[in-house]
């Protein structure tokens, strides 16, 4: 069985493997062990409650309970650049007009920006390659979504996710070729190493703070902007089954897109129910019921499973193994969610 539980310091060698397969452009799963040492650090002062709400960095991993290998690995930061810069590209638009000549034209543009700074961020979602089956992939990514439904107090009202921008067949940018490479004089991969890192006063020191002129760069980059990895189309699709949306802000370096949304309209925190737990006495599963996520109440125990169980009741169904996996007991309470968005509910 797989279960989602909250991050801990001996998780670190399993993490560090995964991110070596991760490859570059995830910017928050870099193979460095002092930095991923300090998340899990801060992962576990943050579901202990001992640092503060916007400091907070929630770490969860998939685990297989039998040989308690880890498969996979999502974060939730409680809030993004209050103690380093927080940067992105907001498309905007300027006019040009002469009515001398007749001339009208609408130009897009690049600002510099850091208009999303303070915003809660869903971000370092990876699943090891031989776990992609099934719901697994569904599951995970979602999963966060859940925490934040039952833990509302403890998030921004913005929520935002970076997706990682789109790369070539040979790992190449073509948005950080045409427009990066000429500030930076350095490959991507360094500059998106040294971010990884928090050396991000650079960006400042070497970016243009004027609106540069998406025309002006080579077709190849305008092409990619918004554009997300071909292996993060999925995970994209996901996050806005969610509740979340492109609203024109992309990353500085592979122009990927920011996908924001408001917390108390996501589907999981409309759709959710709390339910009761009690003992599964073996009779066949109710013919209207459906893959569910659920999980406990605890913040300093999370821990979620998947199962099936009909949708909205108030009581739900759980064998021993499953109330095991959850750390509950039969008449604790546990928070419900569907797995899959229910079509007549977003159209």
């Amino acid at each position: 069985m797989l279960v989602i539980r909250a991050a801990r310091m001996s998780d670190l060698d399993a993490l560090m493997d995964m991110a070596r397969q991760a490859g570059s452009g995830m910017t928050t799963l870099k193979p460095d062990p002092e930095m991923l040492g300090q998340r899990l650090a801060t992962a576990e002062a943050s579901f202990a409650q001992t640092i503060a709400p916007d400091a907070r960095d929630y770490m969860f991993v998939l685990e297989h309970t039998l040989d308690k290998r880890i498969a996979g690995v999502c974060a939730i930061k409680g809030a993004v650049g209050l103690t380093e810069p927080f940067y992105n590209y907001r498309i905007g638009t300027l006019v040009h007009c002469s009515r001398e000549l007749d001339v009208f034209t609408r130009m897009e543009t690049l600002y510099l920006s850091n208009d999303l700074t303070g915003s809660t961020e869903l971000c370092s979602l990876f699943l090891l390659p031989q776990y992609r089956a099934g719901f697994n992939g569904k599951w995970l990514s979602k999963s966060r979504f859940l925490f934040i439904a039952q833990f509302q107090q403890l998030f921004t009202e913005k929520i935002i996710a970076e997706m990682r921008g789109y790369q070539d067949d040979n790992g190449v940018s073509p948005f950080y070729e045409g427009l990066g490479r000429h500030f930076f004089k350095m490959d991507f991969n360094h500059v998106d190493g040294l971010t990884a890192i928090g050396k991000k006063s650079f960006i400042a020191e070497l970016m243009p703070r004027q609106p540069l002129y998406v025309d002006y760069l080579p077709q190849s980059a305008i092409d990619v902007i918004g554009h997300v990895h071909t292996s993060t189309q999925p995970a994209r699709r996901l996050l806005e089954q969610e509740g979340m949306h492109y609203e024109g802000y992309v990353d500085i370096f592979d122009a990927g897109p920011v996908l924001q949304g408001r917390v108390s309209e996501l589907r999981a925190v409309r759709d959710s129910v709390l339910a009761t737990t009690v003992v599964a006495d073996g009779v066949p599963e109710h013919q209207e019921s459906e893959h569910m996520l659920v999980s406990n109440t605890r913040l300093d125990d999370f821990r979620m499973i998947l199962t099936r169980a009909v949708a909205g009741a108030t009581r739900i169904a759980l064998t021993a193994q499953e109330l095991a996996q959850l750390h509950c007991e039969a008449g604790d309470e546990v928070r419900t969610l569907t797995l899959i968005t229910r079509k007549s509910a977003h159209g």
